[in-house]
């Protein structure tokens, strides 16, 4: 049996493609690597059943026989040293291409993630406005040096890899922004990742789970099999 991904039965990100089952679609996808996804609402999260898996709540989980990893980052490292194709086979580029998936969740994506989640919780309060430039600061400054780092290259370390999937991935988190565009290299960066036919079907698949969400009157319950995993149409 394949690998099966637990994802948002109904994502709220609202089929952008910013849930975090898409990188770990992404990277099957990538690899060339079949697998099968978990419809979970909401509500399932805070079962037992899910909590078993993922102490957290929260999506997406792998579950491959025996195996059973949560947390997007940990799962596309493990499908990238498991399958060729997401990491260089040199000692010093695989390294390096690990070191740009870590950059990327702990480095760029809190100062990220820090004003997507002002911008829902705080705007109604008196200091958000005031703060938002701050905000803003931190994630330029950011910006600048990744761009300063990627210069001319099309990708992170010359080949695209792990590293450049999980950035891109967080960089599309300020489609939503003037931010982005504020570094051309850096938007054509993430346009280059985002037409990889590998992406195309990751997002296509991911937007089709929402959107059967939305035109099925049990929101989102799965069709195929009983145990509720259906797989994803290539």
């Amino acid at each position: 049996m394949p690998p099966v991904i637990t994802v948002f039965a109904d994502a709220p990100d609202r089929g952008r493609g910013l849930a975090r089952d898409l990188p770990v679609r992404w990277a099957f996808e990538e690899l060339g690597q079949p697998y099968e996804v978990r419809l979970v609402h909401l509500e399932d999260m805070r079962q037992p059943r899910h909590r078993a898996l993922h102490p957290f709540g929260q999506i997406p989980v792998l579950e491959d026989g025996e195996l059973v990893l949560f947390e997007s980052g940990a799962i596309v490292l493990h499908l990238a040293q498991r399958y060729d194709g997401l990491l260089p086979q040199a000692p010093i580029a695989r390294a390096r291409a690990i070191m740009w998936m870590f950059t990327a969740l702990n480095t760029i994506e809190p100062v990220v993630l820090q004003r997507e989640v002002a911008g829902h919780e705080e705007s109604g309060e008196p200091w958000h406005e005031a703060r938002a430039p701050y905000l803003e600061g931190g994630i330029r400054r950011r910006l600048v040096d990744l761009a300063r780092h990627l210069g001319t290259r099309d990708w992170l370390e010359g080949t695209f890899s792990a590293g450049d999937l999980l950035m891109v991935q967080v960089l599309r988190r300020l489609s939503d922004s003037e931010l982005l565009a504020e570094q051309p290299r850096l938007e054509a960066y993430v346009r280059r990742a985002e037409a990889r036919p590998a992406f195309r079907r990751a997002f296509a698949a991911q937007r089709e789970t929402f959107l059967r969400s939305r035109r099925d009157p049990a929101r989102g319950q799965p069709a195929p099999d009983a145990d509720g995993t259906e797989r994803p149409s290539r």
